[in-house]
């Protein structure tokens, strides 16, 4: 195919930003020339890292009553920014940061793509994708909340860099691994009962056991004492850089169930323990989890049900059953979509062409 210009709107958060700055390296390498839009939000800039093209602030903001104006200039502002690139196509993640892109779009006769990370679509999505050429999908089941739109299942794209890592040298050989994971920004429930849970595996006489904990900054130092003085090896991070590490490290993860993290531990094979965030959007995490768990690569715990002593009984017994885990990292890995970047790279070719 000819060189095409492409945007790709995928501000917001990391969930959106992630696998939107994968794809449009992809479309980049494929020759095409693409500019990258977002909102301009500070947490956006972490996430740039490795990407060398260019990219526009839109200046879109969570819709409220009160950011009804700022959404208005970020909708004249994209609207400029689709007369200056001139674009064939676009591509939006999803988000309130997709509303003024795509609506610009509209306006210019841009054909849209949308793509929606979590098995429940937002309600950005639910709203755009009458506007968009098609929908690609993550997760199977969307499908059947976008009745009458076209959609594609194309899977989550996933940072390439996960994939093939080395474990952690400090950890030693034969440690049982927990790595725990609330997400960038750490989960202070899960910080409490996941310390709660190993630190009363370690007081029941499991030597071999070493936890990984991203934690957020807000309990770094706390969470750090507490499995000092518990005497649990513990590598406590607010933020992980090197999370392929992490995850290559470990045994058994207890995690959130945010679409990325779900993509991610399907591409690596990892069993895990997911704990819904109760207060998501349409409660789209506990349907990511569910849809999962169908494939008995994982299991789901309910937040307000679990204490830190369910927790210990529960890893205890992955601990001690080896089989058992192998079975769900087999087949966990059976759902892994690992070409899904290039699947979403196709449709957008699929409809510039």
């Amino acid at each position: 195919m000819e060189p095409k210009r492409i945007v790709v709107a995928c501000g917001g958060t990391g969930g959106h930003v992630f696998p939107g700055l994968t794809v449009a390296q992809e479309l980049k390498r494929r020759g095409h020339e693409v500019e990258v839009w977002l909102s301009g939000r500070d947490i956006e800039n972490a996430a740039l890292h490795g990407w060398d093209g260019a990219v526009f602030a839109t200046g879109a903001r969570q819709l409220k009553l009160r950011t009804v104006p700022a959404m208005v200039r970020s909708f004249w502002t994209c609207l400029g920014g689709v007369r200056r690139f001139r674009p064939d196509a676009m591509l939006a993640m999803g988000s309130y940061s997709s509303l003024p892109p795509v609506l610009a779009a509209r306006l210019k006769k841009v054909p849209v793509v949308l793509h929606e990370a979590n098995a429940v679509p937002g309600k950005a999505v639910d709203f755009l994708s009458r506007y968009a050429v098609m929908t690609a999908i993550s997760f199977e089941e969307t499908k059947e909340w976008l009745p009458g739109r076209v959609t594609r299942h194309t899977g989550l794209p996933v940072r390439a860099d996960l994939a093939g890592q080395p474990r952690f040298s400090e950890i030693p050989e034969g440690a049982f691994t927990v790595l725990v994971t609330g997400g960038s920004q750490g989960a202070r429930t899960i910080n409490k009962l996941a310390s709660q849970a190993m630190c009363l595996l370690k007081q029941s006489g499991a030597e071999q056991l070493y936890v990984i904990h991203q934690c957020g900054a807000a309990d770094e130092e706390r969470l750090r004492e507490t499995y000092a003085a518990a005497g649990v090896p513990s590598m406590t991070l607010a933020f992980i850089a090197e999370m392929g590490r992490a995850y290559a490290s470990a045994d058994l993860v207890i995690c959130r169930a945010g679409a990325s993290t779900c993509f991610e531990l399907c591409l690596l094979g990892k069993a895990a323990l997911l704990i819904p965030l109760p207060t998501a959007v349409r409660d789209h995490q506990k349907a990511n989890a569910t849809a999962l768990a169908r494939s008995h690569g994982v299991d789901v715990g309910t937040q307000k049900e679990l204490t830190g002593r369910s927790l210990m009984r529960y890893v205890k017994n992955k601990m001690d059953n080896p089989v058992l885990l192998k079975r769900m990292s087999q087949a966990i890995r059976a759902l892994a979509m690992p070409d899904a970047v290039a699947r979403v790279a196709d449709v957008l070719e699929e409809v510039m062409g």
